[in-house]
């Protein structure tokens, strides 16, 4: 997880279960941390594959936004494109969880 020449550090689902093992303690192995992990992604998925939302108080909000169909152009061509209707996963942070993340990034001046 080490910043590489000025580039944002990254996160892998390994780094998470890892961590959240640490926090569990001694209790919970991390091969049980990573079942944990990986049963709540899939929750989420399956949740919004139904179309519902997903609301975690002072963390924020998965839902599914539904795209319209609009036509665009082609940047090459300037042809217009016949764009379909989609959904696409969206996550809304709460305002608790932004102002911890405007924090922790020094961008706020508060440290």
């Amino acid at each position: 997880m080490a910043a590489l020449h000025g580039e944002e550090e990254r996160m892998t689902k390994a780094d998470l279960v890892e961590q959240v093992a640490d926090a569990v303690g001694r209790g919970v192995t991390k091969r049980d941390c990573g079942l944990i992990v990986d049963a709540f992604l899939d929750a989420v998925k399956e949740t919004l594959a139904r179309g519902d939302h997903i609301e975690i108080r002072g963390f924020g909000t998965f839902k599914v936004r539904h795209r319209k169909a609009r036509t665009a152009r082609n940047p090459r061509t300037g042809e217009p494109v016949e764009v379909p209707p989609r959904s696409a996963p969206v996550f809304k942070p709460s305002s608790h969880f932004r102002s911890r993340v405007d924090r922790g990034s020094g961008m706020s001046g508060e440290e």
